[in-house]
């Protein structure tokens, strides 16, 4: 029993050294990094001491990816042990004049891809104690502009179309959506499809379908990241496009437009015809009141002169 008592007593002193150890080194990270695809990354980390440690000094920094299984035995992803730096490829502290004084103890990722992003632990030993924390990483990648294209390429009034959007280089996964000229949305009336390329990042990909006589001028379909924000768009333009509403045969566009013309210019060739038949009528007129009174002239002098005669035979009045 006094065996066990003294036991008991010395493992009680070893709990509360580790704890009062503990209480003067803290390390503290941030909660959440968010890093770019193919950019640096910074895992922010720092050694916090209480005011009674007298020049504290790291001893050991190790830093592992949560998930990965023999990480920390065979490859960690930064080890200082005993004056040394072990980095794996891609990894680095982010201060290259890093010693054993400096309290940041934040990890540098060179050239950040998709699988980086999860959970890490850093874990530090100074002369005064030890402590960890966790931080994690969120990778994102813009998508790119969206191009368009349709089927058939031609587009005529009577046929069914299918436009078809796609962007990619994006993630996490994010979303395609229509729109038209008017700005009235048409995503419901898609289909999008979202794959993982081997980089890691989505290609996406969405189907519209357009019924005969029911197109409009433009489309637009714009890409929007896992957040819910707008990244890049694109517009594709119809030709010969149909107004939307008006059910219509084929070339009854161009006609509608033909047709007024024909009417205004068949309506002022006839004023010129009539209005040409009227100047003739009034010549006319005039033309026989002339020979009217030239007559009456003539005939009341025609037996008292010869050279009357030779008139009237040459100029015959009406009778």
């Amino acid at each position: 029993m006094a065996s066990m008592g003294i036991l008991l007593f010395f493992t009680a002193i070893y709990i509360r050294t580790r704890n009062t150890n503990a209480a003067y080194v803290n390390v503290e990270c941030q909660t959440e990094n968010v890093g770019q695809y193919g950019q640096q990354s910074l895992l922010q980390c720092v050694v916090k001491t209480s005011q009674d440690v007298v020049d504290p000094e790291i001893r050991v920094v190790l830093w592992k990816k949560e998930g990965v299984e023999k990480q920390v035995k065979n490859n960690p992803l930064l080890l200082f042990n005993r004056g040394e730096i072990k980095l794996k490829p891609g990894y680095s502290f982010a201060e290259p004049s890093w010693n054993v004084r400096n309290m940041n103890v934040s990890l540098l990722i060179t050239n950040t891809a998709v699988e980086q992003e999860g959970d890490y632990t850093c874990t530090v030993i100074t002369n005064s104690g030890d402590s960890s924390s966790s931080t994690s990483l969120k990778v994102t990648a813009k998508y790119n502009k969206p191009t368009i294209h349709s089927n058939p390429e031609t587009i005529t009034v009577n046929t069914d179309v299918t436009l078809m959007c796609d962007s990619d280089g994006g993630y996490p996964k994010g979303q395609l959506r229509w729109f038209d000229e008017n700005k009235t949305e048409w995503t419901k009336s898609s289909q999008m499809e979202a794959k993982l390329t081997e980089s890691g990042l989505f290609h996406l990909s969405s189907k519209l379908s357009l019924l005969k006589g029911s197109i409009f001028t433009k489309y637009t379909c714009k890409v929007f990241n896992a957040s819910g924000d707008k990244e890049e768009e694109a517009t594709f333009e119809v030709q010969h496009a149909v107004t939307p509403g008006i059910q219509t045969g084929e070339g009854l566009g161009s006609a509608s437009k033909i047709a007024p013309v024909v009417v205004i210019g068949s309506l002022i060739v006839g004023l010129l015809v009539l209005l040409a038949l009227l100047i003739y009528r009034k010549r006319s007129q005039r033309g026989h009141q002339e020979r009217d009174k030239t007559c009456q002239v003539s005939q009341a002098t025609e037996k008292n002169s010869y050279w009357n005669l030779i008139d009237f035979n040459v100029y015959s009045c009406p009778t």
